[in-house]
């Protein structure tokens, strides 16, 4: 069983939240790939519960950190007459 959890370092969303120093709600909202400039990050969904690969979110991490990420758009703003 040792080899197992060593070629699955799972994280929780609690796990990666902790670790970008972010909330859950907003781990959530990556993973769903609803944050604008940001890649989506690969997790792996058991029904309800979604987790992550250390390594995945390692690659993940050096993947965003050289990205140039455009700024994001003004809303709710609109041209006056």
């Amino acid at each position: 069983m040792s080899m197992l959890s060593d070629k699955f370092d799972l994280l929780t969303i609690s796990d990666v939240a902790q670790l970008l120093h972010c909330s859950k709600a907003h781990v959530g909202k990556v993973i769903d790939g609803r944050v604008f400039g940001c890649a989506a990050i690969p997790c792996i969904r058991l029904g309800r519960r979604k987790l992550v690969l250390r390594e995945s979110l390692s690659v993940w991490l050096e993947k965003n950190e050289t990205d140039k990420i455009e700024a994001s758009p003004v809303r709710g703003v609109r041209k006056r007459a």
